[in-house]
């Protein structure tokens, strides 16, 4: 019994292993890398867990997957640095195992996928969840580069036989059984989650902003390489024609919420708008006429 009780309480006082994904960003207008939004904010929200944990409650680290090595100096080693500058000692590279071996040396990305096939990086991730396993993982809901599909949260998660929770805005508390967090939901409403560790949760863009990136803490801070399976080839992906993005017709009007003050005044709004019509025992035509008047009223169509 006493071997027992021990070993619970060495359990109990293990810290919580908290990983935060991160990805390369891009600023829409220069097109310059930089670090993401999303990321940035998923990462605030892990450093403000730890924070309000008691010390050495938390052991907090980032990773990034990537399926070529970084060189020193370049533009996609300045734009992970800016995560360092945000508190972090270290960043670990999740790299495929056949780069071990291969010399360090800049590749210009883009010469480098005209002539190569197209990989996924995700079963890195994956591999190396497994290999870690940690109790928490928190990313962004999107990246800005790549094809930005949303869908590596559901992989993850689909590989590691974890819950995802999305949309999260908040982490209130976590005991290393379960987390406490915050939902966005639509009209700015919030709802609190319970969930059983480990699970994988993503960010909506209503979290918190990211801290400013420290240039001195990101130059002192070290990204640390650490080989993790191999890659796996995206047939799928390499029949997609890549082409620059266009203007987007206009969107109905949509509340984006910020303050609390913001919040209460969308949730205790009335559902149905003034001008709204409701339309019953009408005519496929008919109902169709009302929607081609209201996208050309809303200016979505003109």
């Amino acid at each position: 019994m006493k071997a027992d009780h021990s070993s619970i309480a060495q359990q109990a006082s293990a810290p919580l292993e908290v990983v935060s994904l991160v990805s390369l960003g891009q600023h829409p207008v220069s097109g310059r890398l930089r670090r993401a939004e999303q990321d940035a904010r998923a990462l605030e929200l892990c450093l403000a867990l730890e924070r309000q944990s008691a010390p050495g409650a938390v052991s907090l680290s980032a990773w990034h997957a990537s399926g070529s090595k970084i060189a020193p100096g370049s533009e996609q080693d300045q734009a992970l640095r800016g995560y360092l500058g945000m508190g972090l000692e270290s960043l670990t590279l999740v790299t495929p195992d056949s780069l071990q071996a291969e010399p360090l040396t800049a590749v210009d990305p883009q010469a480098a996928a005209a002539d190569q096939p197209v990989m996924d990086v995700w079963p890195l991730l994956a591999t190396r969840l497994k290999q870690a396993a940690p109790q928490l993982v928190v990313c962004g809901g999107q990246s800005e580069t790549g094809e930005g599909s949303g869908l590596l949260p559901h992989l993850l998660a689909e590989s590691l036989g974890w819950p995802l929770v999305e949309c999260i805005v908040a982490i209130e508390s976590c005991d290393g059984a379960h987390l406490t967090a915050l939902q966005a939901l639509p009209r700015g409403q919030r709802r609190r989650l319970r969930v059983k560790l480990p699970a994988l949760v993503s960010v909506d863009a209503a979290a918190p902003a990211a801290r400013q990136s420290a240039f001195a803490q990101a130059r002192r801070g070290e990204l640390a390489a650490v080989a993790s399976g191999e890659l796996a080839h995206d047939a799928v992906a390499e029949t997609f024609a890549i082409a620059p993005a266009r203007k987007r017709p206009k969107r109905l009007k949509r509340i984006k919420a910020t303050s609390a003050r913001d919040r209460f005044k969308a949730a205790a709004a009335k559902a149905e708008g003034g001008s709204g019509k409701r339309l019953e025992g009408v005519s496929a035509e008919e109902g169709a006429a009302e929607i081609l008047k209201l996208l050309r009223e809303e200016g979505v169509l003109r």
